[in-house]
């Protein structure tokens, strides 16, 4: 390119860097040759040269799902607004595969975003080296790391508590999976709740799925029935919902149903869906932003804390009698 553009290899470099001290009709040029020659910068050079690869890393359980899309989504709105690029990976709720995506990604990004909600993310942190710094979700508060938090305990709280308020009696909890932290802890909010009004625990397992509500449901249909479902999340609640509807039981005037996140299909279905609303998009945000600040050597705050929002709709809401 500097053959062909008549120039030295230091003004191209500037030229292809943005600094000043090119002549605006010398840098046309080289911007020029570099378009007809379809010239991409080395990333790997560059990093060597710069020390910053311009990409932020992002270790998620999974990448299938409302919840994650929308979480992504936050994410990569922020980083496009810092021009960051966006490096993705799984773990499939495997620690192992977790920490072998953490040792990839270190070479590669100039920062990691970590969402570990089941067992083994102390053993993560531990095993990482270098100097990339991280940001957690939703596993709890680490002291060496910023951490985004939802508060699970008070949205299943909420969540409870707004269905003994609606005269349900009989509510019924299915659960996540038994690993995941952000699960037991909207188990141990629904059982206080339960417990305050001296109601009687109904818990039935779950992992997360449509699948698993549906399967809940199929117990519920078969008796006995309760007067409410709560879900652990709102995947569950829309697998329930789909169940309970096929098999001719009316919501909410048979059964309440409510769930959790409020993932946008969840104001779409029919009848629409109370939950405990969580800012996805928001907290895949302000995690990018977080990395900025990190990157640029700038302290921030170590723990966010999010406030689950009631949103009351008509799958717990019984219509008017006619009078």
């Amino acid at each position: 390119m500097a053959r062909a553009a008549d120039v030295s290899v230091a003004t191209v470099s500037r030229a292809l860097n943005g600094i000043d001290k090119v002549a605006g009709i010398t840098r046309e040029r080289v911007l020029k040759i570099v378009h007809e020659l379809d010239y991409v910068p080395h990333s790997g050079a560059r990093a060597l040269s710069t020390r910053r690869t311009e990409t932020i890393g992002v270790l998620l359980p999974d990448l299938h799902g409302e919840y994650f899309s929308e979480l992504i989504r936050g994410i990569d709105l922020a980083a496009r607004q810092h021009g960051l690029h966006l490096l993705l990976s799984s773990s499939h709720g495997d620690p192992t595969e977790a920490a072998a995506a953490l040792r990839a990604m270190r070479s590669r990004v100039d920062s990691i975003i970590v969402m570990l909600p089941s067992a083994g993310e102390e053993l993560l942190v531990h095993s990482r080296k270098g100097p990339v710094p991280m940001v957690f979700l939703g596993s709890g508060d680490h002291r060496d790391h910023p951490s985004f938090e939802i508060d699970n305990y008070g949205g299943a709280v909420a969540i409870t508590r707004h269905l003994l308020d609606s005269g349900r009696r009989g509510i019924a909890f299915v659960a996540g999976p038994l690993d995941n932290r952000e699960a037991r802890e909207r188990e141990r909010g629904y059982r206080a709740a339960i417990a305050s009004a001296g109601g009687d625990e109904w818990i039935v397992a779950g992992d997360f799925s449509e699948q698993s509500g549906r399967d809940a449901a199929a117990q519920f249909i078969a008796g006995p029935r309760p007067d409410a479902i709560f879900c652990a999340n709102d995947m569950m609640a829309i697998g329930c919902l789909e169940s309970l509807r096929e098999a001719g039981l009316r919501i909410p005037d048979d059964i309440a149903l409510a769930g959790f996140d409020d993932i946008p299909i969840a104001r779409y279905v029919s009848p629409a869906l109370t939950t405990a609303a969580v800012p996805i998009a928001a907290i895949g945000r302000r995690a990018l932003e977080c990395c900025v600040e990190l990157i640029a050597g700038r302290k921030t705050k170590r723990r966010h804390v999010i406030q689950p929002e009631l949103v009351v709709r008509s799958s717990t809401q019984r219509r008017p009698t006619d009078r």
